[in-house]
């Protein structure tokens, strides 16, 4: 890991209330958890983006506690913690700041890389591990085979961004020819194959070659993504998810979440209703 000077992103208010819902939902999910002695669970919290564990709000200036120090917080507490982040310094800064304690690991890298080889391996079913994994990018960031594999272990349960406005300006183009070979790679990892092309697109007659049109909108990308969870990923309940916006009330993400327990979908519905009616914290 590097030295180098603190780095701190800026979020804005609906980063906020993604901080809100998770934080709320921990609280329950570890209440449940704990309470469960025949048999007993070990559970675990996820950050697979973890930056370096606070922000800094873009409208009050003031300091925002990620949600990894949200979740070290929680009462009655998680058996163990890990961190991950590709950007050394901030590694560095969140391994300083929780060096005090022997339950969290932070791990520099790639999380696609990390979680299926040195996390996701310590969270099996048959061994009474559970976890809530928070897959938080920017972008197109987190590959299928991660969200799969999480899915396939019934182990774990997923916040996910689903980045409608980075699909949008990189992967489904009104335009198809414009679309970039980074672009094209960069979401059929993020999909898992090549049949979102197929899903969204549709050939048109032409004058003399057809052309492909896009023939979906935010909503219908999201919905089907959430299809392939059910059906491909496994998970038994995945509920609508929770539009993001930015200032101008556009979409900029969806907040997804994944599980297989009919309890924690009637958790979450309820908490993504509460937060989706404000509009200020």
């Amino acid at each position: 890991m590097s030295g180098g000077e603190e780095k701190y992103d800026e979020v804005d208010y609906w980063s906020q209330v993604k901080l809100e819902i998770v934080r709320e939902y921990l609280g329950a999910y570890s209440t449940i958890i704990s309470a469960q002695r025949k048999p007993a669970f070990s559970h675990v919290y996820v950050d697979a983006f973890s930056g370096p564990g606070v922000s800094i709000s873009k409208t009050s200036g003031e300091f925002i506690l990620g949600s990894l120090l949200n979740a070290l917080e929680v009462k009655p507490p998680f058996r163990e913690f890990y961190f991950i982040d590709m950007d050394g310094d901030k590694a560095a800064q969140l391994t300083e700041l929780c060096k005090e304690r022997d339950d969290v690991h932070v791990l520099e890298g790639d999380c696609n890389e990390r979680l299926l080889e040195d996390v996701f391996p310590h969270l099996r079913y048959d061994d009474y591990r559970r976890a809530v994994c928070l897959l938080d990018p920017y972008g197109m960031d987190v590959h299928w085979d991660v969200v799969q594999y999480a899915g396939q272990m019934r182990s774990i349960e997923l916040f996910l961004n689903f980045p409608t406005m980075d699909i949008n300006r990189n992967a489904l183009l009104t335009d198809p020819g414009k679309i970039t070979t980074s672009g094209t790679e960069r979401m059929t990892a993020f999909w898992g194959d090549d049949s979102w092309r197929s899903r969204f697109y549709e050939e048109k007659p032409t004058l003399f070659d057809p052309m492909e049109e896009k023939e979906a909108g935010n909503l219908e990308v999201v919905n089907a993504y959430r299809e392939r969870l059910k059906e491909v990923a496994e998970f038994e309940y995945v509920p609508e998810g929770m539009p993001m916006r930015n200032r101008k009330n556009a979409v900029i993400y969806y907040l997804l979440f994944a599980s297989q327990k009919p309890v924690a979908k009637k958790i979450v519905m309820d908490i993504f209703k509460k937060w989706e009616s404000k509009r200020e914290l």
